[in-house]
């Protein structure tokens, strides 16, 4: 792929933030790929600090044991953010961090740990209060020019913030928390740039990291009693399946990020792109995420 064509990830992408936690073997690692694959999702989300800076690496030990899978999948991952960590001694304090050093730093070891030559996607991770936007657009060229890089963007960015780097460099996506109980993508222009921009947002932690599924939260009983109706509307489709349909159902056009290291975790999410929410069922989920009527 160039990386002067548009981006174009599979519909559900597979992330990897837990991948640590799920205690596989590499063997099973690559089972999990492969499931993923056999499912239509060959795009995954990685940051070089998921899993202590651990989680890249178990990727790329899973890899290698069939290297030719790197030609079926699409890998992005994200740098930016410095941890206190003993794999990181020189990190003295939490700070962000978008000079070139560290960004060119950060992709090769990226690279390294994850055992390819390229990545298709290198997001800024969190917004640094210190980026230099020409400084920063100048080394996304460099590592596309070396053949390290094939698109660039943002994760975690106001709409000003990813408009000052889009000024200086295009950008490809923008990856943003949007779910049934986080809805605030929806009123702070985040997802109106990126139509403006045509540029298709990512979405994390699309199941709100587990609320919609169990706890005494009132709001999230709200919202699970309205998408389990929605699934008995749809054939008996599964509360996740109903979230990541109310996702899809933006005209922004998503990609929302998986978070599970179970085959069925990703059914769920790939079960959503048969089903096709009308404008007044997804405003029944706003409506109960919100707590009122639309004004």
């Amino acid at each position: 792929m160039s990386a002067a064509e548009p981006l174009n990830l599979s519909p559900i992408v597979a992330g990897c933030w837990r991948m640590a936690e799920w205690n596989l073997d590499p063997g099973q690692r690559l089972r999990w790929i492969g499931q993923a694959l056999d499912l239509g999702i060959d795009s995954f989300d990685h940051a070089d600090i998921y899993g202590d800076y651990s989680v890249e690496g178990l990727f790329g030990e899973a890899l290698a044991l069939q290297p030719a899978l790197r030609q079926r999948i699409k890998l992005t991952s994200k740098c930016g953010i410095k941890l206190t960590s003993a794999q990181r001694p020189a990190h003295a304090i939490k700070s962000y961090d978008t000079s070139r050093a560290h960004v060119l730093a950060s992709v090769d070891n990226s690279l390294r740990a994850l055992r390819t030559d390229y990545l298709d996607v290198l997001l800024i991770h969190r917004p640094d209060l210190l980026m230099d936007a020409d400084e920063l657009a100048a080394t996304f060229a460099e590592l596309k020019a070396a053949g390290k890089l094939l698109h660039a963007g943002v994760s975690n960015h106001t709409p000003a913030q990813l408009a000052l780097l889009q000024a200086r460099h295009p950008l490809a996506t923008h990856q943003v928390e949007l779910s049934p109980l986080h809805l605030a993508p929806l009123d702070d222009g985040t997802l109106e740039q990126c139509q403006a921009l045509r540029m298709r947002p990512m979405l994390w932690s699309p199941l709100a990291g587990g609320r919609l599924f169990g706890g005494g939260d009132e709001r999230a009983q709200r919202v699970r009693a309205v998408l389990e109706d929605l699934g008995r509307r749809h054939g008996g489709a599964s509360v996740a399946t109903m979230a990541y349909a109310w996702l899809l159902r933006h005209p922004s056009r998503p990609w929302p990020i998986t978070g599970s290291g179970r085959e069925q975790g990703l059914r769920d999410a790939v079960d959503a792109l048969a089903i096709r929410l009308s404008a007044q069922e997804w405003y029944e989920v706003w409506q109960a995420s919100a707590g009122r009527e639309i004004a």
